[in-house]
């Protein structure tokens, strides 16, 4: 089949990658999204229960302790070193895919997909990538995750995207180009940094209470906020086998609020590095997406930081689960025959 056939021939896809949900959009108008685990089964009386050789997704964290699970994005970047980790990579791409009914040669097409991954994966991760992908897509472009929230949203043109995930909390400034290195940041302080400190601070007020983490993202996704609390927070947890409610509004502020510190820096310095007639209208045009943008409260306090400077306005994105991979499919549709990097079967 020719390079040049009818696009209705292609399946285009876009993809965003992330370190507790993946998302797919394709051109046949499916959209999924995925939590980022794969595990399996960690013994032969597991493979018994289960019946199955891997497990994906929320069926992975149901099944957690009959499996070894593996997280396989940390901090946004794919793992190095385990074949586990890197086949790990590998099935969640697959099962993207397959739920995109978009398997490379069914019914004679090809698969197109643009993959948005945190700035700093670009430059650290781009071959894993490939290799990862390699047998499931024809053509791939690689982009960042806030140039495809951009693109989707058609916030091309005097613009900051601030893309705050599990793993990272990505930035982009938009000037009506494609982003350089210079024009990006990535931080590692995002929603599993949150994770990890609200379970310490929780720890040690009820030092015998017993939870786990996916417990305290459960909290943080449900009740997490910056700023003056609207209400007490107050959350279930085992002490000494009894279920006990515990109030963990103090816990759960100051743990929200510890990634605005870095943030808030990295978006003023960015800011400071625009010409200077385009700082305002930037300003004035920030969008928050993101899982963890969603955290009450988050775009006032961006938006009161920016209060010196000369105000500004942070719009939050309402629905930023497919937000990601819409744009990367919007970049996949229009982009030129020559931006397509080629991959071997």
């Amino acid at each position: 089949m020719s390079e040049k056939s009818d696009k209705s021939e292609i399946i285009y896809l876009g993809i965003d990658l992330g370190t507790s949900r993946s998302s797919v959009s394709a051109s046949n108008g499916q959209r999924h999204v995925i939590e980022s685990f794969v595990g399996w089964p960690a013994d032969m009386v597991a493979k018994k229960v289960l019946k199955r050789e891997v497990l994906i997704g929320h069926e992975a964290l149901e099944n957690r302790t009959l499996l070894d699970l593996y997280r396989p994005l940390e901090r946004g970047l794919m793992k190095e070193g385990s074949e586990k980790d890197t086949a790990a990579v590998k099935a969640l791409l697959q099962e993207l895919i397959r739920h995109a009914g978009a398997e490379q040669g069914g019914e004679g097409r090809r698969v197109r997909a643009v993959v948005g991954v945190p700035a700093e994966a670009l430059r650290v991760n781009k071959q894993q990538l490939r290799s990862a992908m390699r047998g499931l897509v024809s053509s791939l472009m690689i982009v960042s995750e806030p140039f495809a929230v951009a693109y989707g949203m058609e916030e091309l043109l005097h613009a900051m995207i601030i893309d705050i995930g599990a793993g990272t909390a990505d930035f982009c400034v938009m000037m009506g180009r494609f982003p350089g290195e210079e024009d990006q940041r990535t931080l590692d302080t995002a929603g599993d940094a949150i994770d990890e400190q609200l379970a310490k601070l929780v720890a040690a007020r009820y030092p015998r209470a017993r939870f786990s983490i996916h417990m305290v993202r459960r909290w943080k996704e449900e009740h997490g906020f910056v700023g003056e609390p609207k209400n007490p927070v107050k959350v279930s947890a085992p002490i000494d086998g009894r279920p006990t409610e515990l109030d963990i509004t103090d816990e759960m502020r100051a743990a929200c609020e510890s990634i605005l510190p870095p943030a808030i820096e990295t978006m003023i310095d960015l800011l400071a590095r625009v010409e200077p007639e385009f700082q305002e209208k930037v300003r004035h045009n920030i969008v928050l997406s993101g899982g963890t943008a969603l955290i009450s409260g988050l775009g006032e306090a961006f938006e009161e930081a920016l209060a010196e400077f000369g105000g500004g306005n942070v719009q939050v994105v309402t629905d930023p689960i497919f937000v990601g991979s819409d744009g990367g499919l919007a970049i996949a549709l229009d982009a030129p025959e020559e931006d397509w990097e080629k991959l071997p079967a």
